[in-house]
């Protein structure tokens, strides 16, 4: 795809982005994912404790003790347990987060996708649902599959709750830029740093991309 051509101190500064997300993306993802997820969370475990009782409480209790000691095999075995128990349960799917969590950072990149995609076939939640599916996008951005990547996020278009539609954006823009798609880029984190404004941190992240894109976010805060 044809692009225009980036002078040498433009081009420094779409380097250091892509350096930048290479190193902190992941950790900058899964921390939204905490925060967008956490809504779930009580409603699931009042769920969770009304439903199974007192041994589902004490599995979870040892999901969190695996993921909490990077004990990927114990997290896998006590996470089957809970999903045979009750698959669809929210707090079964807050433990195959972990134990994607988990399994990625151990390098398993085969079970932190079985686990994402487990949550994409059973989870009754559209902000869970959610969750996996842009995990996975970022599984298959890593892995340059980027019209996989691409196909998910226009499906995540149509169903994402609208909280997440500023991380679609803003995740598409990512994979346009690597692309060589500066102006396509440049229209998603535009779209991206809109629907962000709820959240300050991300949105100034976005921002920095627009800046070494040499656009201003001047007209679109007016």
């Amino acid at each position: 795809m044809a692009t225009q051509h980036l002078d040498p101190e433009e081009q420094e500064q779409l380097d250091k982005i892509k350096a930048f997300w290479r190193q902190w993306g992941n950790i900058i993802t899964w921390v939204l994912i905490a925060i967008l997820g956490s809504y779930a969370s009580y409603n699931g475990w009042q769920f969770w404790q009304n439903r199974q009782g007192q041994a589902s409480a004490q599995l979870f209790d040892q999901v969190k003790k695996a993921a909490l000691s990077d004990d990927v095999d114990k997290l896998k075995r006590v996470v089957s347990d809970m999903s045979e128990q009750a698959p669809g349960a929210v707090l079964t799917q807050h433990a195959q987060l972990l134990l994607a969590k988990t399994a990625l950072g151990k390098g398993d990149k085969d079970a932190a996708r079985a686990a994402l995609k487990s949550i994409n076939t059973k989870s009754s939640d559209d902000g869970l649902k959610a969750i996996a599916a842009l995990r996975l996008v970022t599984l298959d951005m890593d892995a340059q599959q980027w019209a996989s990547a691409l196909s998910a996020l226009d499906e995540l278009d149509k169903t994402a709750p609208d909280a997440f539609k500023g991380l679609v954006a803003d995740r598409r823009g990512d994979i346009l830029l690597a692309k060589g798609d500066k102006t396509g880029a440049g229209v998603q984190f535009k779209a991206a740093w809109a629907d962000l404004a709820g959240d300050n941190a991300y949105r100034q992240l976005v921002e920095v991309k627009l800046n070494a894109l040499g656009l201003s976010v001047q007209n679109l805060a007016e």
